[in-house]
């Protein structure tokens, strides 16, 4: 069964073909979707007013965007009474011809003494469909993670609250010193191996603590600097120590630092593994030399790379993992394939093994005009992440003929397109010292028109500000810290730029660098096929500069994957990113502090955070002060840990090593596109790196209705 919609046309005058329909729409993105506007013979208004969700909110904010829409606050639930663990077990039909056939056990050997009890959103839903859906390509993979949420622990749909997942139950002990959790009696891997405590000692003991796996350890794993360990007390038993109090552990396994095997056991992290499976490419279990052979059978200069490959579950069809769908056809394919694990640990309330649904399968799109014109002709099922916020007055003027609906998400991060300012950047000394200038950064700010941001790119439809987060977070620093030096004020920033010393222009009115090399340019970094028109963002705001500040700016936009590397390598000057996250620095560091080497603020400062000192360079000044009070809060019960928390964004304001634009919007991975035929995906879900939206939302209760 697939849901029975059908595809609908879509009139885009004499580009009737797909390609021709693809070059036009990149053209006009890049000009904040005006040109886009024009063609379709409306006016930006004219557009709003095809939905009556939408003519709200253009003049209120992003906090309208919820209260316009007709929505339920239906969310789905994990059931922890155990009284409310149902007794009988029931399963897909598919399912249950394999087991009368003798291919698989009885659906309650296969779930286990212990499920995972989950109340759907609405609806007990139906068994069967193929779930259809885009990426953008093997870089993509946080889009498919992100549905196979496997932390020990998790989040519920609002992420205010850690709930069990993987693991049953936890226990906080000895002064915050010892975290105990207990795993689900017969839980099994897809394959059908026990999944027991013995997953969790392989990854500590022979993954996490071999060196040449892990070379460095994982800030994560420590506190004060001092890295914890595992202890086994039995077969559904594990403890974490800590030689101080440790609280904030039981947030970090929720999330996605530490995440789950499906997440980071391709980076031979993921705090559990499976061990039956990955002993034949681990020379402790096997020689060294068969380990040699096999990897460099396979193509792969070591046994490190190979061994990670084997335990990445987007590229390994073979690798078992314990999520509600099983990777069938690699992320590196023009079809990303996945199926239901006939050994998921989950059920809902009546005692129906989930996922109901059999199959998903994302198409490859080449790019995100591709994937949001397929979107818009109703090709996909449901999709959230990649769908382009400056289209939904397109997405709304085709609800009814593609049988969808459009529903908002709101994220609580301040900037959806943060300019983040690499405080480590050291290859050209002149452009260090304004990118680490307070001034120059508050000059760069001052100089941003946000409102003509937020008109082309968020449809009006955002917060123009600051990188502080919004109202809903329990972080939340008031309305004064999103304009903080955040309102445009050109005569303001050309003063302190003249203060710097920066008063000689060329004849084209841009400012010359003081070591009389020529014209001051800043490089800004961005990536294409990723969330919003960070590109078209950017060249907006360059564009701002060249006129307010006779700064010069040049745009770069690069492959997700490259800019990944060139940010590891210390080599951005600025790049352009969401601060996601940052509505909580305690569970998302990544994105408001130098916490690791993919935080563009300081990456270099980030590997020495990562690993103890052992490499990267040491943070200096504010930088340093921000992750001292990380560590500080991690020790402290989760009431006292907010003081902390709020004085670590204030600096992260205050120094605007993120410049931010617009924010507190469904921009990033919030516009939800659900086919009407497809049931339980709630109305509104808190958007949430943490929470790995939309996986909070809990997919595999979703389900077709015929």
């Amino acid at each position: 069964m697939t849901s029975p919609r059908d595809t609908c046309a879509i009139d885009f005058g004499a580009s009737e073909g797909i390609d021709e329909g693809t070059v036009f729409l990149m053209d006009t993105t890049r000009n904040g979707g005006q040109a886009w506007l024009a063609h379709t013979g409306l006016g930006r208004r004219a557009m709003l007013q095809a939905s009556a969700s939408l003519a709200v909110a253009a003049s209120v904010g992003s906090v309208s965007l919820a209260s316009a829409q007709s929505n339920s606050d239906a969310v789905p639930m994990v059931i922890t009474d155990p009284a409310r663990v149902p007794a009988a077990f029931k399963e897909s039909p598919e399912l249950a011809s394999q087991v009368a056939a003798g291919k698989l056990p009885a659906v309650a050997d296969r779930v286990g003494k212990d499920p995972l009890v989950i109340q759907p959103t609405r609806d007990i839903g139906r068994y069967g469909g193929t779930w259809r859906a885009g990426f953008t390509g093997p870089a993509d993979n946080q889009n498919i993670q992100r549905l196979c949420h496997d932390h020990l622990l998790y989040w519920d749909a609002t992420v205010t609250k850690v709930i069990p997942n993987v693991a049953k139950a936890w226990e906080i002990s000895n002064g915050g010193k010892t975290i105990t959790f207990t795993l689900r009696r017969g839980m099994k891997w897809s394959n059908g191996d026990s999944f027991t405590a013995d997953d969790i000692m392989f990854w500590f003991e022979d993954m996490y603590g071999n060196d040449e796996l892990n070379p460095s350890k994982a800030a994560w794993m420590a506190i004060n600097g001092k890295q914890g360990i595992v202890e086994k007390i039995d077969e559904v038993t594990v403890a974490f120590k800590f030689e101080s109090p440790y609280y904030g552990f039981v947030e970090e396994v929720a999330c996605l630092g530490a995440g789950g095997h499906f997440t980071n056991g391709s980076l031979a992290m993921g705090i559990y593994a499976p061990s039956k499976y990955l002993k034949q490419f681990h020379p402790k279990y096997t020689s060294a030399e068969e380990v040699d052979k096999k990897a460099k059978e396979a193509k792969f200069d070591n046994w490190v790379l190979f061994f990670k490959n084997r335990n990445n579950a987007n590229l390994n069809t073979e690798l078992p993992v314990v999520t509600a769908w099983r990777v069938t056809s690699p992320i590196n394919t023009p079809v990303l394939g996945l199926e239901r694990n006939p050994f998921y640990f989950g059920v809902d309330t009546e005692g129906n093994q989930l996922p109901y649904i059999d199959k998903i399968q994302m198409t490859l799109a080449e790019n995100l005009e591709v994937l949001n014109l397929r979107a818009i002709a109703a090709e996909y099922d449901f999709q959230v992440r990649h769908i382009d916020l400056a289209k939904v007055p397109v997405y709304k003027e085709n609800e009814a003929r593609g049988n969808y609906t459009v529903k908002f998400w709101l994220w609580q991060h301040g900037t959806d397109a943060g300019f983040f300012m690499n405080q480590d950047f050291d290859a050209d000394p002149e452009l260090r010292q304004w990118i680490t200038s307070k001034d120059f950064r508050n000059a760069l700010s001052l100089g941003m028109d946000r409102d003509q941001l937020n008109e082309a790119f968020w449809l009006g439809l955002g917060d123009p500000g600051s990188s502080a987060p919004g109202p809903a977070s329990a972080f939340y620093l008031g309305p004064d810290s999103r304009k903080l030096n955040s309102v445009l004020d050109a005569t303001k920033a050309n003063e302190l730029l003249d203060k710097l010393g920066l008063t000689k222009r060329d004849a084209q009115g841009f400012r010359q660098r003081l070591d009389g090399k020529g014209r001051l340019q800043l490089e800004v970094t961005t990536v294409g096929a990723a969330f919003i028109n960070y590109t078209g963002i950017a060249q907006m705001v360059s564009e701002q500069w060249a006129r307010n500040l006779g700064i010069k700016a040049n745009v770069t936009e690069v492959e997700r994957s490259l800019m990944t590397t060139r940010l590891a390598n210390n080599e951005l000057q600025i790049r352009v990113w969401s601060n996601d996250g940052t509505d909580n620095p305690f569970t998302y560091p990544f994105h408001g502090l130098a916490y690791a080497s993919d935080s563009a603020i300081g990456p270099n400062s980030g590997k020495w955070w990562q690993s103890g000192g052992k490499i990267g360079t040491k943070p200096e000044g504010d930088l340093m002060k921000q992750l001292e009070l990380l560590n500080e809060g991690k020790g402290k019960p989760a009431d006292e840990r907010v003081a902390i928390g709020k004085e670590i964004l204030r600096l992260m304001v205050d120094n605007n090593w993120v410049i931010g634009t617009v924010g507190i919007s469904p921009a990033v991975l919030g516009v939800a596109i659900i086919g009407n035929n497809f049931g339980n995906v709630p109305d509104m879900v808190t958007g949430s790196t943490p929470g790995q939206t939309p996986g909070n939302a809990r997919p595999e209760q979703f389900y077709f209705k015929s």
